[in-house]
C-alpha cells in the first residue's frame, strides 16, 4: 500500500466522502465501502441520530443485544438486557439467575450515591489563611451557580459540599477543592463539570477582589477543573444467600458442603493474589458492562471507578466477599456504581431506551441494584464452572457457532456439528478436523 500523506480538514467532509477517503486504504476499496453502508441504518433520520452521537462517523459497528430473563432482585423479576459479543456471558447470567430464582433470589441494596468533582489550583499563600477564608469561599460558589444547580435542586439534587485539600506535601503549592454532588436519576457528568467550571472563574475572582490577601496571594491558578470517576460514596451492595445444603445440583456430581468449600477457597484465592483478582473481577464486568451498554451509560467511567475501588488497600483484590459459616452460604458483591436512566444516550439511543422500558423504567438506584446484580450473577456462574467443571467445556460450547462462521460452515454442517460436539469437547482443533471430515 502507498504511503498515505495527511490529511487535511478530513472532519468538514460530508459522510460520503469520508467514506470513500477511507476506503481507499483498503486494496478491495469498492467492496470495503460498499460493506460499510450495508451497516447503515434503513431509517435515514436514525441513521442521522447514531451519526450525531460521534465524531467522523462512517458507518456502524453492530454488537448482539441479548437478555438474561428470570432475574430475581428483592421479589422482582426482571428480564434484563445485556450488550455484549460473548454467548457465554449471558449464558452465565441466565444460568445463574436461573440457579438463585429457586433459592429466594439476589438481594441489592444501595449505600450511598454521592458523586465527585475536584478543582485543582496553586496558591502561594498559607494553607491556614485559606482555610480561614473556605466558609465565604463555599458560599460564593454556592451562590454563583444556582443557575445552573436550581434544576437539579427541584428533583432533589445539587452540591452537597465543597471541602478544601491541601497536597502540598505531594505538590508545591498545590490545593484542590473536593466537591459532592448529588445527581439523582442523571449520571451527571456534564452537571458536575459546568458546576466545576464556573466555580474556576468565580474562585479566581475570590482571590482578586478580596482586601485580606496580598498581591503575591491573589495570584490563584487554576490548573483545571472535573469530575472524578472515582465514586466510592457511590456504592452498591448485592448478595445472594441460603442454606448450604440447598447449594445441590443435578448436573453436578459434588455434594453441597464440598461445593461451598471449594467456592470459598477460589474467592478467598482472588482476595489475596492480584493475578487471580484481575479475572476475577473481569468476570464482574462482563455483566456490569453489558448491561451499562444496554442502557446508554459509560462502561469506562464504571470500569475505571471499579478497579480503582478494588486497589483502595493498597493492594488489587477482589470486590467480592464470601461467608461461609453455621450452614449458611453467603455470597456478597459491593462496588461503586455511577449510572443514570436520564440524560446522555439514555433517552437519545432507540435500543437504550427500549432497555430501560424492559427493565420497566427504573430509576438510577433500581438500575444500580440490577448492573450489580447482574455482574454478581455473572461471577458466580464463572467461579461454579471453575470449581467443577471447568470453565472451556461450556465456554468453547457457546462458541462453537463462532468457530463455525470462521470456517464459513454452511447450515447443514452447523447442524451435523451442534449434534457431534453434543457431548465433546470443543476445540478449534476439533472444529477444523470435523469440518475438513464432513467435507471431505
Amino acid at each position: 500500500m502507498a504511503e498515505k500523506k495527511p490529511i487535511v480538514g478530513f472532519s468538514k467532509l460530508n459522510k460520503e466522502d469520508k467514506l470513500k477517503l477511507v476506503a481507499s486504504y483498503f486494496e478491495d476499496k469498492d467492496s470495503a465501502m460498499t460493506e460499510m453502508q450495508t451497516f447503515w441504518h434503513s431509517d435515514p433520520q436514525k441513521q442521522k441520530l447514531f451519526d450525531e452521537f460521534s465524531e467522523n462517523t462512517i458507518s456502524n459497528f453492530y454488537f448482539p443485544f441479548g437478555v438474561a430473563p428470570n432475574m430475581i432482585i428483592n421479589g422482582q423479576n426482571y428480564m434484563v438486557p445485556m450488550v455484549i459479543e460473548e454467548s457465554s456471558v449471558v449464558a452465565a447470567a441466565s444460568s445463574s439467575a436461573k440457579f438463585w430464582s429457586e433459592r429466594g433470589g439476589f438481594k441489592a441494596k444501595i449505600i450511598s450515591t454521592e458523586k465527585i468533582g475536584q478543582v485543582h489550583f496553586i496558591w502561594k499563600g498559607k494553607t491556614e489563611k485559606l482555610q480561614t477564608h473556605m466558609p465565604a469561599i463555599k458560599e460564593k460558589l454556592i451562590y454563583g451557580t444556582t443557575d445552573i444547580t436550581h434544576r437539579m435542586e427541584k428533583r432533589g439534587g445539587g452540591i452537597k459540599d465543597i471541602e478544601l485539600i491541601d497536597m502540598t506535601f505531594e505538590l508545591e503549592n498545590y490545593y484542590q477543592l473536593k466537591v459532592t454532588f448529588e445527581t439523582v436519576n442523571s449520571m451527571g457528568a456534564n452537571f458536575i463539570n459546568s458546576c466545576l467550571e464556573e466555580f474556576t472563574i468565580l474562585l479566581k475572582a475570590y482571590f482578586t477582589e478580596t482586601d485580606d490577601f496580598k498581591n503575591g496571594e491573589k495570584d490563584c491558578m487554576v490548573i483545571m477543573s472535573i469530575l472524578s470517576n472515582y465514586t466510592p460514596n457511590c456504592l452498591v451492595e448485592a448478595w445472594v444467600e441460603c442454606p448450604i445444603e440447598k447449594l445441590i445440583q443435578k448436573d453436578i456430581d459434588m455434594n453441597p458442603k464440598a461445593f461451598a468449600w471449594k467456592f470459598e477457597k477460589a474467592v478467598r484465592i482472588a482476595e489475596v493474589d492480584t493475578y487471580r483478582a484481575t479475572t476475577h473481577n473481569k468476570g464482574i464486568f462482563n455483566g456490569i458492562d453489558a448491561v451499562a451498554l444496554a442502557t446508554g451509560n459509560d462502561f469506562r467511567a464504571i470500569e475505571a471507578c471499579g478497579h480503582t475501588y478494588a486497589s483502595r488497600s493498597g493492594k488489587y483484590r477482589s470486590l467480592t466477599k464470601i461467608s461461609v459459616k453455621d450452614g449458611m452460604f453467603k455470597y456478597t458483591l459491593r462496588i461503586p456504581l455511577a449510572l443514570g436512566t436520564i440524560g446522555g444516550l439514555t433517552s437519545l439511543h432507540p435500543m437504550a431506551k427500549r432497555s430501560l422500558q424492559l427493565l420497566g423504567n427504573p430509576n438510577a438506584e433500581e438500575l444500580m441494584m440490577i448492573t450489580a446484580v447482574t455482574g454478581l450473577a455473572n461471577n458466580f456462574g464463572a467461579i461454579k464452572s471453575l470449581v467443577t467443571k471447568g470453565i472451556q467445556q461450556g465456554h468453547m460450547k457457546m462458541h462453537l457457532f463462532n468457530i463455525l462462521n470462521h470456517y464459513n460452515a454452511s447450515e447443514e454442517e452447523k447442524k451435523k456439528a451442534s449434534e457431534f460436539f453434543n457431548d465433546k469437547k470443543v476445540s478449534f482443533q476439533s472444529v477444523s478436523e470435523f469440518i475438513k471430515g464432513i467435507r471431505h
